[in-house]
């Protein structure tokens, strides 16, 4: 069959996964917001954002930093400014660019990320032990092709000594993504 045409009934399955990972994402962003429900009075999703970025990348000239949240500077600057007075953020001097200014996470900052994170990793793994194991298997499998088919890279397991705390493998060296 030509790659344009398409089975009968395939719409239906494609709107009914649809209607599907449309709810599913619907609770995946209740977990995350009720895994900021403790720091909300400090930090916005926003920030929270950016707290990730820093969290993942390490120290960041704020150009980069407004260019990966899709922000401009002088909004990414506003955030920036809140952070630091919040404790969570703090800049310094470039050492290999004495004209740059780098941003980083502070130590407040690192456990504000790690402990929402825990909370949401806490949250969806109750949900998770609620399904049986085949239907546990079966939804690792339909994650795994819908993360392939959307260009997502797996995460590490869970116990790996090198996980970050979002999910992300640093490299033990430079401290950034692998």
């Amino acid at each position: 069959m030509p790659e344009s045409e398409t089975p009968a009934g395939a719409m239906d399955d494609v709107d009914a996964v649809t209607r599907a990972v449309l709810t599913a994402s619907r609770l995946l962003v209740a977990v995350s917001a009720r895994s900021l429900a403790e720091v909300e009075d400090r930090v916005t999703l926003r920030q929270f954002r950016m707290l990730v970025v820093l969290s993942t990348r390490g120290a960041t000239k704020l150009v980069v930093l407004a260019d990966l949240l899709q922000v401009a500077p002088s909004t990414a600057m506003r955030m920036v400014d809140r952070l630091i007075a919040a404790g969570l953020v703090d800049r310094q001097t470039n050492p290999d660019n004495r004209r740059e200014t780098l941003l980083q996470l502070t130590v407040e900052g690192r456990r504000t990320v790690a402990d929402v994170t825990a909370r949401r990793w806490a949250e969806i793994a109750t949900i998770v032990e609620r399904l049986a194991p085949q239907q546990r298997a079966t939804l690792v499998e339909a994650l795994a092709a819908f993360n392939e088919a959307g260009g997502e890279p797996p995460a590490p397991a869970g116990d790996d000594p090198e996980l970050h705390p979002l999910g992300w493998l640093l490299d033990a060296a430079s401290g950034r993504e692998a």
